[in-house]
Parts: structure tokens; C-alpha cells; sequence
């Protein structure tokens, strides 16, 4: 019943916010940034470690304007987020551009599972409306850890479910993607691959935004046994509430030692982030402490 009532409660609140035109829900977003920022101060230690050890080279000046504009980009996804609730095809299409769907429909054609490695870089939430820019495979899904409050799982859950893709739990991905295969369905799986794992081994780990990073496998492990195929999305933001994605196949170097595709895909993630840094979110704790990451840069 307690369920229940909380899921009442954020679908009614979440609803309402969805009504609002994106003029009112970014002057809301504003507002949350002076309050995350200048009021709870939220994660600041976090970000300001994660972006000084990031980015050595940059003054202070320039750290703090990229900690502004992920900010700014955070309290942008919350409203973001809840007008999937409610917003058209069309303006959904005015504001999510896509470049390289003939991609994915060459290689679904050819008979291939499409892996689309990316990561948490401007509004990922967003990220599902690609499949409105390719027709070859079936369906689309993604990969996803379930929150620990049911209740606005429930209601994430239902906004994910905006252009029809498929939710797939985490520990659920490998019999589920080995089932689709079996039955020769064509379809594309969007794996979000930039948090920390548990693993800090050596070779399992490589340079990242020059840390010391642990690699995230997952997606390569389970689509080396069903033969897929492996893209990368690439985000820009043009201007405030409008992104552009193009996907980009992945092509390992041939220096990799281990996991090629997801060596590279690092490569090129680091690379899209570089470009505008504050689209990352820069609040989860992804690295050990600077003192740890130094020793294992000499290991």
C-alpha cells in the first residue's frame, strides 16, 4: 500500500511538471541550480576533486566555470527527464537530432546484436529517441540497476518507456541477450559504461581523464558471445535543451591487450568530454583517492 501511495504521489508530481512548457520547466531548472549550488552545496568536494585531478592543466578560473556549466546541466535533466512524460514526436524530433542511423541498419541487416556503448554525458534519459532515426532492427533496449525506492523505479521505469525500448536488469543482461540471439531477433542495446566497477587490477584498468580507471566490460564480454557489433554515441549540445548524437562504430587500434572495443570506446568518450567537459556528470565518486590513484599509476 506504502508503494503504492508513493508511486501515486511522484507519478501526480512528475505529470504535472511534464505539462509545463520548456520556457517554465528551465526557469524551475535555474532555480534548482542555486540551490544545489550556491545553497546545499551538493557533492562539492566530489566534483572539484574529480575535475582538479581531470584536468591538471587548467587554472582554477576555468575549473570553476566547467563546475558551473554541469551544474547548470544536472538541474537541466531533472526537468528534462520529467517532459518525457509529456512531449510530442515532433518536438521530440526538433530537439534530438541523430547522424549515423543508417549505421545501425547496415550492421542490424548483416545480422548483427548492436552494442552502443556511452555514458553519462549531457541527458542520457534522452538518449532512447535515437530509435526513431533507424528502421532494420526489431527493438531497442537498455541496460539498467534498479533503484532501491520501488516506487520511483516504478515511475523511472515508465518515463524510460517513452519510444518504446526495453528495460533489461543488469544481472538479467546475459540470458536475456543470449535469448534474442537464439531467436535471431534484430535489435540494438544501449550500455552505459563510465561508472567505477570493483575491480582496480591492472589489467583491468587503464588512463582515463588522467586517472588511473577501472574498465567497464560488461557490454563487451556478453556481445563477444552473441557476435555483436559496436557503436559509440557521441553527444553535443547545441544550445540548452537541444542535443545532437551520432553514432560512430568502434574500432579498436590494435594496441589493446584486452578488450579492444572497450579500451577504445574510453578513447573516444574521453574525447567527446574534453570537448565540453561540464556535460559529464562529475558528482559520482568513480576514482580512488588521489593518493591510491598515484600508486597504481606506477604499478
Amino acid at each position: 500500500m506504502l508503494e503504492k501511495l508513493k508511486y501515486g504521489l511522484y507519478n501526480t508530481f512528475f505529470s504535472a511538471l511534464a505539462l509545463l512548457p520548456f520556457s517554465m520547466l528551465y526557469g524551475i531548472s535555474d532555480a534548482l541550480y542555486l540551490l544545489f549550488y550556491k545553497g546545499l552545496k551538493y557533492r562539492h568536494a566530489v566534483v572539484r576533486r574529480n575535475l582538479r585531478n581531470s584536468f591538471p592543466e587548467k587554472s582554477e578560473k576555468e575549473l570553476v566555470e566547467i563546475e558551473k556549466d554541469f551544474y547548470h546541466q544536472l538541474c537541466d535533466n531533472i526537468v528534462e527527464t520529467a517532459k518525457l512524460l509529456h512531449i510530442s514526436n515532433r518536438e521530440v524530433d526538433r530537439r534530438i537530432t541523430v547522424s549515423g542511423g543508417e549505421i545501425v541498419d547496415r550492421l542490424a541487416a548483416e545480422g548483427h546484436p548492436v552494442i552502443v556503448y556511452l555514458g553519462h554525458y549531457g541527458n542520457w534519459e534522452w538518449v532512447p529517441a535515437v530509435v526513431r532515426h533507424y528502421s532494420v532492427p526489431e527493438f531497442s533496449a537498455q541496460v539498467y540497476k534498479p533503484l532501491h525506492d520501488k516506487a520511483f523505479d516504478k515511475m523511472m521505469l515508465k518515463i524510460r518507456s517513452r519510444f518504446h525500448s526495453v528495460s533489461v536488469q543488469k544481472n538479467a543482461v546475459l540470458r536475456t541477450l543470449l535469448k534474442w540471439r537464439n531467436e535471431k531477433r534484430k535489435f540494438v542495446i544501449g550500455f552505459i559504461s563510465d561508472h567505477r566497477t570493483n575491480s582496480d587490477t591492472p589489467h583491468n584498468t587503464t588512463i582515463f581523464l588522467n586517472q588511473v580507471t577501472s574498465l567497464v566490460a560488461g557490454g563487451e564480454e556478453i556481445g563477444n558471445r552473441i557476435n555483436a557489433a559496436y557503436l559509440f554515441l557521441d553527444v553535443e549540445k547545441p544550445k540548452r535543451g537541444h542535443y545532437h548524437l551520432t553514432f560512430k562504430e568502434i574500432i579498436p587500434t590494435g594496441k589493446e591487450e584486452n578488450y579492444p572495443y572497450t579500451r577504445r570506446y574510453m578513447e573516444m568518450f574521453e574525447e567527446n568530454i574534453r570537448r565540453r567537459p561540464g556535460l559529464w556528470l562529475w558528482s559520482h565518486k568513480r576514482w580512488l583517492n588521489k593518493e591510491n590513484n598515484q600508486q597504481n599509476k606506477s604499478i
